[in-house]
């Protein structure tokens, strides 16, 4: 994929990161998106695990028992998201 510009970002004193919001929408990163990170030659790659990614690999990997695959700990998430949201929702009015 080539890219027309090459953005630079700040590390936090947390490690943390923003990615531009052109990059996030290319490829499709919402709030609470997971990444796997790799150390390369190159440097630090990020590969965000989005439903798209989660749909085409259904099926590939056997389950393992006692460890939730990628689509069921992303469905408990955004049920935890969902909850955390209308708790504080609550908590405003």
């Amino acid at each position: 994929m080539k890219t027309a510009y090459m953005p630079t970002v700040s590390f936090t004193t947390k490690g943390q990161v923003v990615i531009p919001v052109q990059i996030r929408r290319m490829f499709g990163i919402g709030t609470g998106t997971r990444a796997v990170v790799t150390a390369t030659r190159e440097g630090i790659l990020l590969k965000p695990v989005t439903d798209a990614v989660i749909d085409a690999g259904c099926g590939i990997l056997r389950p393992q028992k006692g460890i939730p695959s990628l689509a069921e700990e992303r469905a408990l998430y955004k049920i935890e998201e969902k909850e955390l949201e209308e708790r504080r929702a609550r908590r405003r009015t």
